[in-house]
């Protein structure tokens, strides 16, 4: 019998030696050429974008066609107008009067981790920005999204060989296992590593260098001077969006007292349904496994879905069961991360505490993450900025569009970095320039401070050793 962990093994060290030698030549490329190549594939991936996404949602089971395909599109067309003007390969800058010249440098081979929620956009997005910065990409994906990620590299594979280019730049493992997944982390250059909190803990113990993510768990402050309407409307699109699978999706609603009641009746003409009692308590117990973990069951899935596996029957309108949270921690799975149709909802009396509670939940396994505000008060929302324990706050935009850069001017992303207060190595959304060494070529500038000693100086360090050998000598006499 084949031992399915050795030949994943062997699988992660071939890839990465085969990428290495692809990644000698795609070197020999000037920025013209990577930059058409790039092109090329954000031009295959739109063509296939809704092929793609309906692959991956019948695959998985997680998440909606047109938003999958959406997703696509971002990682594609729109990462491309992002950085198409980027310089990446080459000289980056020549600096005549500093005398000092930045070269570009890639970092050899990456291990791309792929989750199974975005798993065809998250490919295309870490192969694009990859091979910008002139990186060769060998992905561990998913077993459950396996197929999807495989086509998906199939093209980008195919693409690069119609441009003439070495397809072994962009590959994927076909026998992913967890002990083929560690092999390829401690065999790549980096690691980009998109996922779980366990594979994300992984990446940093590897020994190589990575750039991972942390779970979201985002709080949404409709505070008192908001626009009620306008906040539920973009929070209910944001938290429907391929059914909650973003990780900057809001994971609960916090608002004021003075305004709790209008807002709660938004929520529930938007489709929002406020479960209670044993309705509740039935869906509390589909959330979790026995260890705390969020159910896969009910990741990517819709309300109605949702109630059918708790065994309650709702409105044929509901898209989001909602639940008055009263406090934060393990025993609230409702303040939690959960990537699916369910939300959290808390009252409090000001924006001070609405601090507290937003500080809370994040701590509570988004820290670092995103934090959406709804508000006209640019005091409340400066002090927001200025406090809160996030790399990323939306503001009056919504959450998931805005963290992934469609809403807002933040740039188009897939791995969203928390900072190491969300223990990430950076903050950024990141681009091919977190994905790139820069050589500095520094000259003389003319005014070095070793220059000889003047003839005077030299004199008097001769006088003083003179004086120093004459003392020695009568000390020597008077012994």
């Amino acid at each position: 019998m084949i031992d399915k962990d050795l030949l994943s093994i062997q699988e992660a060290r071939s890839l990465v030696r085969t990428a290495k030698t692809a990644h000698a030549e795609f070197a020999q490329y000037d920025q013209e050429q990577v930059d058409c190549i790039v092109k090329a594939i954000a031009d295959a991936a739109m063509e296939q974008a809704e092929s793609l996404a309906r692959l991956a949602v019948e695959e998985t089971g997680f998440g909606i066609v047109q938003d999958k395909k959406a997703k696509n599109v971002l990682a594609s067309e729109k990462l491309y107008e992002a950085i198409k003007d980027m310089k990446t390969i080459g000289v980056l800058s020549d600096d005549k009067e500093k005398k000092i010249t930045e070269i570009a440098v890639s970092m050899g081979v990456i291990a791309g981790i792929i989750p199974s929620t975005n798993p065809t956009s998250t490919t295309i997005y870490k192969s694009i920005i990859a091979l910008k910065s002139g990186n060769a990409i060998v992905f561990t994906p998913h077993p459950s999204a396996k197929k999807c990620i495989g086509e998906t590299v199939a093209m980008i594979r195919k693409t690069l060989h119609e441009c003439g280019a070495p397809a072994d730049m962009v590959n994927v493992m076909a026998v992913p296992t967890l002990q083929g997944s560690t092999e390829l982390m401690k065999v790549a250059d980096l690691i980009l590593a998109t996922g779980g909190p366990g594979m994300v803990k992984a990446a940093y113990s590897s020994g190589t260098p990575a750039l991972g993510v942390g779970a979201g768990n985002v709080p949404a402050y409709i505070e008192r001077s908001a626009n009620i309407e306008d906040a539920i409307t973009k929070i209910f699109a944001s938290k429907t969006f391929d059914n909650g699978t973003v990780c900057a999706s809001e994971q609960a609603i916090v608002t004021e007292s003075v305004i709790a009641d209008k807002v709660k009746a938004t929520v529930i003409a938007h489709g929002g349904y406020f479960l209670q009692g044993e309705e509740l308590e039935k869906v509390k117990r589909v959330m979790e496994r026995s260890n705390g973990s969020m159910n896969p069951d009910i990741v990517g899935r819709d309300a109605a879905y949702i109630a059918k596996l708790a065994g309650i029957t709702i409105p044929g309108n509901v898209r989001l069961l909602v639940s008055d949270e009263k406090g934060v921690g393990p025993q609230y799975p409702f303040s939690k991360e959960k990537l699916t149709a369910l939300l959290g909802f808390y009252v409090v009396e000001d924006w001070q505490e609405a601090c507290d509670i937003c500080h809370a939940l994040l701590k509570n396994g988004g820290v670092g993450h995103s934090l959406a505000i709804h508000s006209q008060n640019e005091e409340v929302i400066r002090e927001f900025g200025m406090k809160k324990q996030v790399s990323r706050m939306l503001v009056n935009t919504p959450s998931t569009h805005g963290a992934v850069g469609i809403s807002t001017s933040l740039f188009p992303a897939f791995t969203l970095g928390c900072g190491t207060i969300g223990g990430s190595s950076t903050s950024d959304n990141v681009t091919p320039l977190n994905l790139m060494n820069v050589r500095r070529v520094a000259y003389d500038l003319g005014n070095t401070i070793c220059q000889a000693a003047p003839a005077q100086q030299k004199s008097e360090e001769l006088d003083i050793n003179a004086i120093t050998a004459m003392i020695v000598e009568q000390l020597k006499k008077m012994a």
